[in-house]
């Protein structure tokens, strides 16, 4: 068959086709951009800006009451400084994560006297950042205050540094034997 046959037998073949309606869908154009994360992006500015900034020293965490501290009346603020910064070495710990508010006071109440009868001078008090909790706040981090306070063997406290639990722990100075 020549070129010519070939033409004249497909548009014998052809007669009768119609073509098909155009679609009425519409063809997407490029693809739609990623979203962009603004609250990622603050975060980040945030994070970058603090560091700049440094973090607060503890004179400032403790007159703005950002950081959860104490200090025995007469004992000096140079020991809160030293505790905050690692002086003492911590020789013990107790996590509280799990504990409802009755089972942790218990505990911590036996764990600080035991501490103090074993001749420990620095201890850590894992409380936990809440973020399991209702509303994502830690509940028992305000209750250490309450229970801390009043025992007299709790010389100072102060929020561990990041390395020892940060906003989630507590390190506890105890009166030497």
């Amino acid at each position: 068959m020549s070129d010519a046959e070939d033409r004249e037998a497909l548009r014998r073949a052809l007669a009768g086709v119609k073509p098909l309606a155009k679609p009425r869908r519409h063809l997407l154009r490029d693809p739609a951009p990623p979203p962009v994360p603004a609250q990622t992006r603050r975060d980040e500015r945030a994070v970058l800006a603090e560091s700049v900034a440094g973090p607060l020293s503890v004179d400032d965490a403790l007159d703005s009451g950002v950081e959860l501290t104490y200090l025995r009346d007469g004992v000096s603020r140079q020991v809160l400084r030293r505790l905050r910064r690692g002086h003492w070495v911590v020789q013990d710990g107790l996590d509280l994560h799990g504990m409802n508010r009755v089972e942790a006071a218990q505990q911590v109440a036996e764990f600080v006297r035991a501490a103090a009868a074993r001749g420990l001078r620095c201890v850590r008090i894992v409380h936990g950042k809440g973020l399991g909790s209702k509303n994502r706040e830690p509940v028992l981090k305000g209750k250490l205050r309450a229970w801390l306070m009043p025992r007299d063997e709790v010389l100072a406290y102060c929020q561990a540094p990041a390395a020892e639990g940060g906003s989630g722990a507590l390190l506890v100075l105890l009166k030497p034997r």
